[in-house]
């Protein structure tokens, strides 16, 4: 459904937002309203399904309306004259003609001379609305709640209730795909997909029930986390006014207070009835900055409003750069972190300064190698003694490897006949993990590597897991440095939506951006461009984008994937690493 709102706006224009509605999304459009008055002089709708003035009277803000037959309108009601009566009709009889084509029934009686009642013409467009035969076109001006009453009543007679929309698809305890319908006879389930943070109540879980009944005071099963929540408040919200209720039934939405372990995208549900409802997957993120507190005072407030934040998002990340004491925050864009730092000076009043943002590059092998390295320190009393022999190579990320699990270090122990105990493998493996979380070239993490412990020596005096994870840290860096360890940098899926006039200027402008442009097609009148381009040129997109297509194109991206950076730009940002290091 399409509310065309403003109304009341200079130079709002209701026919000209039809015009582009059918031109620029090619829609088949039901005008049901049509708006009495233009800008300051709007005053109502017309209701083109009941024939009626709906215009609003009084001080008071959208609260006093009336009704009147339209027939009566041109002697009742402000700027309704003959010409708009004359257009009413127009628009009434395109209306009925649409309606009418998605019953059969009704349309022999039309095509007889008998046009539809009104709970007929209802019935009809519900009918169309649910099948996606046209969309609803409502109008009014929100703002002084002109038109939303009549709105709310449209959304109830035509849009689907959620007994019109397929059930809610999951995964059992079992791992198999289960559904549950919307049902309050069956087991409880419930999608948190919210948590706000309140400074009268505290955390929010904004949660919707698909099935089955909430009561406060019983316990439900995080089934993602596998822990009891138990329900101490639940809150019906409007807007910034909320009202306590004790039950809660499928189809509603409602806050809960105090979730100990629940956070966005996860599940509720009656723990004898596990399931986990529509999984929600959070990409890395790909875009940080540096944020420092500017005074000792913001410091403190500012680890709780990260706390909080994360906890809210979970496509926003944060940590501590020990090397350089920084806190860094990472996110999915750079719209993503200025609402973050906005939202942390307004709402948790933390003033900080902000760095140029970063990308999230990565660090690889490139080949095979193998290192034998022995560490050995004499001093005064017990020394220290380890032996390893580690073989490299580039680790094959498979199809089922998620992101996490291709970062990770694929540690295997090889090791035969005990020339290194087991005691000190785990040693050895802590060693390369603290060396893989900054790599040798420009400190990123090394992305996915295979690491095989085929051989090595111990002393029974001298040697320690101390002593074997030195070993194990020597032996990674240097292992690194002869398989050829080289950046990734994060290429990006981005796909834009333009008119087609502007679509050679934006595919050169991909192009200079190292972009490599995939598929180009067709959607409804406008064109798509998909295409691969490095996140480090993909900075201040959005503006380009507006002024080469004046304001009319838009565009999406994800991550793609990491690929190997150019020569030339890996050599600037290794230098760049090497002089931040001496500094």
């Amino acid at each position: 459904m399409c509310f065309l709102n403003k109304m009341d706006r200079t130079g709002a224009d209701f026919y000209y937002c039809l015009k582009t509605i059918k031109e620029q999304l090619g829609s088949t459009m039901a005008v049901l309203q049509l708006p009495i008055g233009t800008e300051m002089d709007f005053q109502g709708i017309i209701d083109l399904v009941t024939m009626e003035a709906v215009y609003w009277t009084g001080e008071e803000l959208g609260a006093n309306y009336e009704r009147v037959p339209v027939a009566d309108a041109v002697n009742k009601v402000p700027f309704f004259d003959d010409e708009l009566l004359a257009k009413a009709k127009e628009y009434r009889e395109t209306l009925v003609e649409l309606a009418v084509e998605q019953d059969e029934e009704a349309l022999m009686e039309y095509l007889e001379g008998n046009e539809p009642d009104v709970a007929t013409m209802k019935r009809c467009l519900r009918k169309g609305t649910l099948a996606n035969a046209f969309v609803p076109i409502v109008t009014g001006t929100a703002f002084k709640n002109k038109g939303v009453q009549p709105l709310l009543d449209a959304v109830i007679d035509y849009m689907p209730s959620p007994l019109d929309v397929d059930a809610i698809k999951g995964i059992d305890e079992k791992g198999e795909e289960t559904d549950r319908a919307s049902s309050d006879d069956l087991p409880f389930s419930a999608l948190a997909f919210k948590v706000a943070n309140d400074p009268f109540v505290g955390t929010l879980t904004f949660t919707r029930v698909y099935s089955g009944v909430l009561e406060t005071g019983t316990s439900v099963y995080n089934s993602v986390k596998g822990k009891n929540e138990r329900i101490g408040r639940m809150l019906q919200m409007h807007a910034n006014d909320r009202t306590e209720i004790k039950q809660a039934r499928a189809g509603d939405i409602v806050a809960l207070v105090g979730l100990k372990d629940t956070t966005t995208g996860e599940t509720l549900c009656d723990k004898s009835n596990s399931v986990i409802l529509e999984k929600m997957e959070f990409p890395t993120p790909v875009i940080k900055v540096a944020v420092e507190p500017k005074t000792k005072a913001d410091q403190q407030k500012m680890g709780t409003a990260l706390n909080r934040l994360a906890a809210e998002d979970p496509s926003f990340r944060y940590s501590r750069d020990e090397q350089t004491g920084q806190t860094i925050i990472e996110g999915m864009g750079e719209l993503h972190l200025e609402i973050i730092v906005d939202r942390m000076k307004r709402e948790f009043n933390v003033e900080c300064n902000v760095g140029a943002p970063e990308v999230s590059y990565r660090e690889a092998i490139t080949k095979d190698a193998t290192v034998d390295y022995t560490h050995k320190k004499q001093s005064g009393g017990s020394g220290q003694f380890a032996r390893v022999k580690i073989e490299f190579s580039p680790k094959v990320a498979s199809e089922d490897d998620d992101e996490e699990t291709s970062d990770a270090l694929e540690f295997i122990n090889e090791i035969k006949g005990g020339s290194v105990p087991k005691e000190y493998i785990p040693g050895v493996q802590k060693g390369m993990e603290s060396v893989l979380s900054q790599g040798i070239i420009a400190g990123f993490p090394v992305l996915g590597m295979t690491a095989r412990l085929v051989d090595g020596a111990y002393h029974d005096v001298d040697s320690s897991v101390m002593a074997f994870e030195i070993a194990g840290r020597a032996a990674c860096r240097e292992g690194l440095r002869k398989a050829g360890v080289r950046l990734l940098e994060p290429l990006m899926a981005v796909d834009v939506i333009t008119p087609e006039e502007y679509m050679g200027d934006i595919i050169g402008d991909i192009t200079s951006r190292r972009g490599v442009v995939g598929e180009l097609g067709d959607r409804s009148n406008a064109k798509t461009i998909s295409a691969s381009v490095p996140l480090a040129n993909m900075f201040q997109y959005v503006s380009a984008l507006r002024s080469m297509s004046k304001g009319r194109a838009a565009y999406s991206m994800k991550l793609s994937n990491y690929d190997f950076v150019p020569p030339n730009i890996e050599k600037e940002l290794t230098e760049g690493f090497k002089a931040a290091e001496e500094e």
